[in-house]
């Protein structure tokens, strides 16, 4: 993930301005609910793909007996 092409050259200075931005138009309460929501997107994508990684794998040694 060393070239992340979408988010281009952003240096700090960059970041911050970003990150200032985001606080100003969500508030600094809206913020954590924010993120947590993300965070369980992010936990729920994880288990999906965990499950289908584990159905491939027993669908192969299925087809081995």
């Amino acid at each position: 993930m060393g070239n992340m092409l979408f988010l281009g050259n952003l240096g700090a200075a960059e970041i911050i301005v970003i990150a200032l931005i985001i606080l100003l138009l969500f508030g600094g309460k809206k913020i954590p609910e924010l993120m947590k929501g993300l965070g369980k997107g992010v936990r729920s994508f994880k288990e999906g793909v965990n499950n289908i990684e584990k159905d491939i794998e027993n669908s192969g040694s299925e087809e081995k007996k």
